[in-house]
């Protein structure tokens, strides 16, 4: 079995997985695991394979520890890197502004280009490429392949793209919108045409990426012509901890009045926002229970989610003019039947019409008379990444 190694590296977490890439996307990789609490005074290491969970604590210092101390881990349990065929690493990589419009081989002249391109996403590119440097040196007989996620939105049409700002200022800085989860939005829009049966350059469809962050795309003839992430992944719908869309000039309202900095602004808006800044919770289990016990603040923040899906979903069926699909994935997509059944719901005009008896059972969940069908399509990013990773290495090689 030919695998290929997932590694999606956070401030101070690795998650990894062992990936056959010709599985389906319901089958379980065949290890997967996450390292947690890099940096701090104890750490901790899980590791799935084989249906039992293994778990070591540690002091992990830096991601080359963490990995380190992972392969280590994933070696005493005949699945580490060098216990198997490992034929590629795969790298998620959050933000490839206009240099990365499909995945690439990792060479040192792309590390330096992925340097600079960490004032576009300051969060993530930097631990991005920690993980990639340490795994390199881990691994250096093995190709490894960044993946994208804005890849799959590089081409939106300027109108889309292009924010009303002064143009030579936003072309100085990079200010544009870029779109993320573009990896799970075009695998799962690919998977759409396959359960309808359907050539993917002739369905128009929008995809409800829905999990803690969450985006939609509109996506025509097979091509991506909007999302709602902007230039960061903070625009567009309300998710777990972020704002989503809000007036720009929020910010300097509470700059100018209430004294807050930057940075502080910030952390407001990216992590005591959205449906945990207004109802405390951001689990929509949580959120449920909280709302079929009365609880106001929680049925206001749902409102608010829904609101804005619904905006989002109106807006992009007129953007496509002619819409074939509606599809919900990610945590909350694949598992809120109510989240999908109230986005959707009064639509029947529109030929929207959502089967109860189908919702949360199968994969269609619409009539058989409604002209658009509305499908739950699981997502599986790193499954989509491993054969990226595996095809690419190959391509290379030959």
């Amino acid at each position: 079995m030919s695998l290929v190694l997932v590694l999606n590296s956070g401030s101070s977490s690795i998650k990894f997985q062992l990936v056959d890439p010709t599985s389906h996307a319901t089958d379980e990789p065949f290890a997967s695991g996450l390292v947690e609490q890099i940096g701090e005074p104890s750490g901790t290491i899980t590791l799935k394979h084989a249906g039992e969970k293994h778990r070591i604590e540690a002091p992990i210092p830096d991601h080359a520890a963490g990995l380190d101390l992972a392969f280590t881990l994933m070696s005493e349990h005949k699945c580490g890197p060098k216990d198997v065929e490992l034929v590629a690493v795969g790298h998620r990589t959050v933000h490839g502004g206009l240099l990365f419009n499909s995945p690439e081989v990792i060479t040192d002249e792309i590390v330096e280009l992925m340097r600079d391109l960490i004032p576009l996403a300051p969060l993530h590119n930097p631990a991005n490429i920690v993980g990639i440097e340490v795994a390199r040196e881990l691994l250096p007989d093995i190709p490894h392949v960044a993946v994208f996620d804005t890849g799959f939105f590089h081409s939106l049409p300027p109108a889309a793209a292009l924010y009303a700002i002064d143009a030579e200022t936003a072309a100085e800085h990079g200010v544009r919108r870029y779109g993320f989860h573009g990896t799970s939005h075009e695998y799962v829009s690919h998977k759409v045409a396959d359960i309808l049966g359907r050539p993917y350059e002739d369905i128009n469809q929008i995809t409800l990426h829905l999990g803690n962050g969450a985006s939609c795309a509109a996506i025509k003839g097979g091509r991506p012509i909007d999302t709602s992430m902007g230039m960061t992944p903070l625009a567009g719908l309300v998710m777990g901890t972020r704002s989503g869309d809000i007036d720009p000039g929020i910010v300097f309202h509470l700059h100018r009045t209430a004294g807050m900095s930057i940075d502080e602004i910030d952390a407001l808006l990216n992590k005591r926002s959205g449906v945990k800044g207004i109802s405390g919770v951001n689990d929509f289990r949580e959120l449920r229970a909280l709302i079929d016990e009365g609880n106001q603040d929680a049925w206001l923040a749902y409102n608010i989610y829904i609101h804005q899906l619904r905006r989002y979903i109106g807006s992009y069926m007129i953007a496509l003019g002619r819409v074939d699909a509606i599809t919900f994935t990610a945590g909350v997509g694949e598992n809120a039947d109510f989240v999908r059944e109230d986005a959707l719901a009064g639509l029947e005009m529109y030929g929207i019409k959502i089967d109860p008896a189908k919702n949360g059972r199968e994969q269609i969940i619409s009539t058989d008379d409604s002209t658009i069908k509305v499908l739950v399509v699981p997502t599986n990013e790193e499954l989509a990444i491993a054969r990226y990773a595996k095809t690419k290495s190959e391509a290379a090689q030959s």
